[in-house]
């Protein structure tokens, strides 16, 4: 593994963050407020150590596997390391352990934050604290890549390592039309609901921020009271749709733009997810109705956001949903586990995992009855390959493993049982918000330090869908 391969990349890794880091700083400049000069000083961190690779070492025309693994996971904690400069040179309620809390939540779209008090935040920390969700949402790797001047190889090998074999299920094109195509229709949804949002009400500077948040499946508000501060149901339903739309296959959403005929409308796997997830309010608000939480109208409004806002792994509140009946909250878990399609910057085990999971039953209880019969899988006319069923398999028991084992460090920690299980799988699955003392109008402040910790493990293996971690790791115990 060369050395010089990987800096050479982490620099194209630096400067797109710091063409961020520069929009905030103009912000906060223009504000004049108390994050200018952190915001500076990482700027300058960022271009000085962005551009030092670039000059001193030599073009690549290709790279290895495993250069590709430690470009993407190093070049992830590289970016989280810089995300948390601004806040702990800001101070206030970032310690070092918060700082890194809500950079890592940030990159990995996690929205889980450690802030009693958002608003205080000056607009400029506010800018960045959302762009580190747009950044991450479609990933790093990814913008890094449409600009990269490589070649195939390098270009292919990242995409590989960035994407999951069925993310690209979707995809029959080359590695630049993919890299093209996801970052058109994400910069496309972005603008769309700004603009609507701004249409409907919502100031400019925030719909800016809610939209970075909504189309990465993130969750950070610039408001304590997240969605609920602004009380209309005309952006809570813009949000609504952005949040499904943000939750589908971006491959899909294009062939959609396009007109191809296999699109969201012609997708059984589509359909499905959008249908479950509409199962899953009528549940839940026939729950809430029937327990007199709400009124009719109120119960299917605020049913259709949560259940929306947890599916898709976005994370924002209307609501306290802790206070919701115990039926209601199991719903929520559910689609917290499941969480929406591959393909899109959603986190969680993915629907399309789920889907395939119930496909595999029916072909084993197939297999009992016909021991000698040949069966595949279908998926939307494609065959799933075997080797493709068994990675799904053991992703499904592996991401359960993980977040079974971070729930037993939480209690260790004397976290109620509650708390503990539902921010492992809360921060595993990138959705943010969980119950107890992390519900959806509560924060991750109260946790112990080692809590906070652990928990932006669960955030990395969740984003980097634990594969390219565990891999990166046998990759240097080999070396060493």
């Amino acid at each position: 593994m060369r050395t010089e391969v990987i800096l050479k990349y982490l620099g194209f890794i630096l400067l797109f963050n710091a063409i961020f880091l520069l929009i905030a700083f103009l912000i906060s400049l223009i504000d004049g407020d108390s994050s200018a000069i952190p915001l500076l000083f990482s700027f300058i961190i960022c271009v000085l150590f962005g551009f030092y690779p670039l000059i001193f070492v030599e073009d690549i025309s290709d790279i290895s596997f495993s250069e590709g693994i430690a470009i993407v996971v190093v070049g992830w904690l590289t970016t989280c390391v810089i995300g948390m400069m601004p806040y702990l040179m800001w101070g206030g309620e970032f310690t070092l352990i918060n700082a890194w809390f809500e950079s890592v939540s940030g990159f990995t779209t996690t929205g889980s934050t450690i802030l009693n008090d958002v608003e205080s935040l000056p607009r400029g920390l506010l800018f960045w604290r959302s762009a580190t969700h747009w950044i991450g949402g479609v990933g790093i790797i990814i913008f890094v890549l449409l600009i990269l001047p490589s070649s195939q190889n390098p270009r292919y090998r990242l995409l590989n390592t960035e994407m999951s074999e069925l993310s690209k299920t979707n995809f029959s094109y080359k590695a630049k039309r993919i890299i093209t195509i996801l970052v058109v229709v994400y910069t496309g949804l972005t603008l769309s609901e700004t603009l609507l949002l701004v249409i409907f009400g919502m100031p400019l500077f925030d719909a800016i921020n809610h939209s970075f948040a909504t189309i990465a499946t993130g969750g950070f508000s610039t408001k304590n009271l997240s969605i609920a501060y602004y009380n209309s149901f005309s952006i809570e339903l813009i949000v609504v749709i952005f949040m499904i739309l943000a939750g589908i296959h971006f491959g899909l959403l294009y062939a959609t733009f396009t007109r191809q005929k296999m699109n969201i409308f012609s997708s059984k796997m589509a359909r499905a997810y959008v249908s479950i997830m509409f199962i899953g309010v009528l549940l839940v608000a026939s729950k809430l109705y029937w327990e007199g939480n709400y009124d009719l109208e109120h119960s299917l409004r605020a049913s259709l956001f949560q259940v929306v806002s947890l599916g898709s792994t976005t994370g924002f509140a209307t609501v306290d949903t802790d206070s919701w009946p115990s039926f209601a909250k199991i719903i929520l878990m559910f689609f917290t586990i499941q969480c929406a399609m591959v393909g899109s910057t959603s986190g969680g085990l993915k629907f399309d995992r789920i889907y395939i999971f119930f496909k595999l039953i029916g072909k084993q209880i197939k297999l009992i009855q016909h021991p000698q019969a040949i069966i595949s899988i279908n998926v939307d006319d494609r065959v799933v390959p075997e080797p493709l069923e068994r990675q799904v398999l053991l992703f499904i028991v592996l991401y359960v493993f993980t977040f079974f084992v971070t729930t037993l460090i939480l209690s260790s920690l004397n976290v109620d049982p509650m708390t503990a299980f539902s921010a492992s799988i809360a921060t595993i699955g990138n959705v943010g918000p969980g119950f107890g003392a992390v519900s959806s109008m509560s924060n991750y402040a109260g946790l112990p330090v080692l809590g906070k910790l652990v928990l932006t493990i669960n955030m990395l293996l969740g984003r980097l869908e634990i594969y390219s971690v565990l891999t990166f790791l046998l990759i240097r115990r080999n070396r060493a």
